[in-house]
C-alpha cells in the first residue's frame, strides 16, 4: 500500500480584512494524499482551491491546523527551512511559466539544481537534458523562452519543476493560458509522468477535461470538500 505523501489536519485559513472583520476561506479541512496519486482539485472561483494549493506547498500558512509533506511537518517551519523543503520536495507549475527570459531552456531547467548544490555541473547538464527529452523538448536546449510557443514554454517549466526529483508536483491552472492543442499535450504529459514515473501530481484546475483525466477529483465549495471521487487507481497499483 502506498505511503501517505501529504497530510492536512483541521486546516483553517482566515484573512483579516480589517481590525474587526475576518473572512474565512477554509473553515476546517482534513485531507490525505498517497504517493503516486494524480489529484485534481476543482470548484468555483473563490472556493479556496489556490489557497489550499499554496498551503500544501508551504507558500502560505494556515491560521490553524497542521500540514505534513513526506512525513515532515511544515506548518511552523521558518522561511529558510521552507526554501530548502520547496527546493528538494516540491515542484511548482503555474498558469504562467515564469521562465527566466535571458536564459536558454537548458539553463532554466538547471537553475533549481544549481541552487540545491548536490550535483556537479556535468550532472546538472546531463539531468537537464534528460528532463527536456522527457517532455519532448530535445531539439530546444538552446532556445530562449521568446523562441518557444506557449505550450513549449510550459513543457520547459514542467521539466524545471522536476529537476530535483520532487516528492510532489503541484500545478496551479497549468493549462489556463494555453490553446486547446497545447493544453491537450500538457494533459498527456502529466498523465505520463504519473503513470510511468509514479510522480505524485496535485493540480488546481477549472479545466473539466484535465480534471477528468486525473485519478482522483476533489471538488471544493466554500473551502469545504463537497466531493472526493476516485476516478482510477493510483499509478503504483495500476495494471
Amino acid at each position: 500500500m502506498a505511503e501517505t505523501i501529504l497530510k492536512l489536519e483541521h486546516i483553517r485559513k482566515e484573512l483579516e480584512l480589517s481590525k474587526d472583520i475576518r473572512q474565512t476561506i477554509i473553515p476546517n479541512l482534513s485531507l490525505e494524499i498517497k504517493a503516486g496519486e494524480f489529484v485534481a482539485i476543482t470548484g468555483p472561483s473563490g472556493s479556496g482551491k489556490s489557497t489550499l494549493l499554496y498551503i500544501i506547498g508551504g507558500l502560505d500558512k494556515p491560521s490553524q491546523g497542521k500540514v505534513w509533506i513526506d512525513g515532515e511537518e511544515i506548518t511552523e517551519k521558518k522561511e529558510a527551512d521552507m526554501n530548502r523543503i520547496r527546493n528538494e520536495k516540491i515542484g511548482f507549475i503555474y498558469q504562467f511559466h515564469f521562465l527566466l527570459p535571458e536564459f536558454s531552456a537548458l539553463e532554466n531547467v538547471s537553475m533549481p539544481m544549481m541552487i540545491n548544490g548536490r550535483r556537479s555541473r556535468k550532472e546538472i547538464k546531463e539531468r537537464a537534458m534528460h528532463l527536456l527529452d522527457l517532455v519532448e523538448m530535445q531539439n530546444k536546449y538552446t532556445n530562449k523562452p521568446s523562441q518557444l510557443s506557449g505550450g513549449q514554454q510550459q513543457r520547459v517549466a514542467i521539466a524545471r519543476a522536476l529537476a530535483n526529483e520532487p516528492k510532489v508536483l503541484l500545478g496551479d491552472e497549468p493549462t489556463g493560458n494555453l490553446d486547446s492543442r497545447s493544453a491537450k499535450n500538457v494533459y498527456q504529459l502529466f498523465d505520463r509522468l504519473n503513470r510511468e514515473l509514479n510522480q505524485t501530481v496535485i493540480v488546481v484546475t477549472h479545466d473539466e477535461e484535465f480534471a477528468n483525466r486525473a485519478g482522483r477529483r476533489i471538488n471544493l465549495v466554500d473551502g469545504k470538500i463537497e466531493s472526493d471521487l476516485q476516478l482510477r487507481k493510483p499509478a503504483e497499483s495500476a495494471a
